[in-house]
């Protein structure tokens, strides 16, 4: 089992800048991939981000050169760097974890950006 705390969402102006985390219960280490999604009001969940252990991140092309993820093992937690924020980056942000064996989601945090 692995439960996962996002923090750091919350409003912010186009062109504006925030950083999610995503704190695991345990150990990220061996966790395969981990990842960044989002879903906007009527529309699918879609992948934003992912990191795997092996060091190889993957982007959605929407977001491509301006989001950025990455892993603190030693803290057990997951990050993703938002720059140069658009109003269409406005979703519900979801971690996630993939162990190969079972996948785990976190509650999700809103982040909501409008002038």
């Amino acid at each position: 089992q692995v439960q996962l705390v996002e923090s750091g969402g919350g409003l912010v102006q186009p062109g504006g800048s925030l950083r999610l985390s995503c704190a695991a219960s345990r150990s990220i280490h061996s966790i395969y991939v981990m990842g960044w999604y989002r879903q906007a009001p009527g529309k699918q969940r879609e992948l934003v981000a992912a990191s795997t252990n092996g060091g190889n991140r993957d982007y959605a092309d929407s977001v491509q050169g301006r989001f950025t993820i990455s892993r603190d093992n030693a803290k057990n937690t997951v990050y993703l760097q938002m720059n140069s924020l658009k109003a269409e980056d406005t979703a519900v942000y979801y971690c996630n974890a993939d162990t190969t064996v079972e996948v785990f989601w976190g509650q999700g945090i809103q982040v909501t950006v409008s002038s």
